[in-house]
């Protein structure tokens, strides 16, 4: 993965196309909770954006870009959002 998950309590959301044929992914890296709560968080995101999506390696994957209603969501839900790459 492209991203490093760092414990500083900040998540990041960024943008990436590489090795995904020209399709972009929304990935969102830093979320401080474990395993389960984070399959719940990724099916909560999945349904607000109304797109695919999955967990891999505690990083998010959200199929398209979905940067802006996922940083307002991610805001909403009390997180400090910083975009990342891109």
């Amino acid at each position: 993965m492209a991203i490093k998950s760092k414990n500083d309590g900040i998540v990041r959301l960024m943008r990436e196309t590489k090795g995904r044929k020209g399709k972009g992914v929304t990935l969102i890296s830093g979320v401080p909770m474990d395993n389960e709560g984070l399959k719940k968080l990724t099916k909560s995101l999945k349904q607000k954006c109304g797109s695919g999506g999955s967990l891999k390696n505690g990083i998010i994957e959200i199929q398209g870009d979905h940067r802006d209603v996922l940083e307002k969501e991610l805001g909403r839900l009390g997180y400090k959002v910083k975009r990342s790459g891109g």
